[in-house]
């Protein structure tokens, strides 16, 4: 179903009553290298999931949306179906397009190199700051930071929006003064990708990602409530600026029960 007849709004005379007013994705900018619809899926996925809790369920019509993204309507509604695949939106015809109110939260995320597609598998999710300082550069992380003695690190816990469970824990090391530029609260509403990005005004130039099966260690083994030495997903992602410099090793320890990780090789 598609709601390219729903009217876009009151104004016009009638006796109807006015629309809600509609939910406000996140900007994109497009890389023309990688099929848009996905980056479009992957854009306004991580702007519901990271959505306050207040925000309007109702979307923007196809239209609007196509504008908004600089898309054209066929590129939004395949965009659109995917989300609808998933479970995240219902589409009603004549009466609109709507965020689900126990949208799924964790669900494998396809990587084809876009940095939204990280964001919004790191969306949708309750975080808490465990912790946070300057620390000595970790002896396995020196080769990322040749050129500092220290670096900031971020210890959180992420947990289901719905349920509270805890799905996994992240330790983050950030250059200094990329770190300088960031406050404890940023993290808590939003994903370190989408902080060094939006907030820090890092110009991310590549992500270079490492999944592996391990065994939970007791930290692991307590923050995520699994039992000691049962099967994580540790996943290593090393974010590099436009000058070739590391700027933030992340290392998160997920839950092996509620994530899977698929890749997708275009061959063009």
């Amino acid at each position: 179903m598609t709601e390219s007849h729903e009217r876009a709004g009151a104004g016009d005379g009638t006796d109807q009553p006015r629309r809600p007013p509609a939910f406000a994705p996140d900007s994109l900018v497009l890389n023309r290298k990688l099929p848009l619809w996905y980056q479009v899926s992957q854009s306004l996925r991580a702007s519901i999931l990271g959505r306050p809790r207040d925000a309007p369920a109702r979307l923007p019509t196809e239209e609007q949306l196509a504008a908004h993204y600089g898309v054209s309507v066929l590129t939004m509604r395949q965009a659109l179906k995917e989300l609808e695949t998933e479970g995240l939106i219902s589409r009603h015809r004549r009466r609109g397009t709507f965020i689900e109110p126990r949208a799924r939260r964790v669900s494998p995320v396809r990587l084809l190199g876009s940095v939204d597609a990280i964001v919004a598998q790191q969306s949708g999710e309750a975080t808490t700051v465990l912790g946070h300082g300057m620390v000595p550069v970790p002896g396995d992380l020196a080769e990322f930071f040749p050129d500092c003695a220290e670096v900031v690190s971020y210890r959180r816990l992420r947990r289901d929006g719905d349920s509270d469970e805890p799905t996994n824990w992240a330790e983050n090391a950030v250059r200094p003064e990329v770190a300088a530029r960031i406050e404890v609260t940023d993290l808590e509403r939003w994903p370190m990708t989408k902080v060094l990005r939006d907030v820090a005004g890092v110009r991310i130039s590549r992500i270079t990602d490492t999944v592996e099966a391990r065994l939970a260690d007791p930290v692991t083994a307590g923050l995520l409530r699994v039992p000691l030495l049962s099967p994580i997903l540790h996943y290593t992602g090393v974010t590099y600026d436009e000058e070739g410099r590391v700027v933030d090793v992340a290392r998160i320890r997920y839950r092996g029960d509620r994530f899977s990780f698929s890749v997708t090789v275009e061959a063009h």
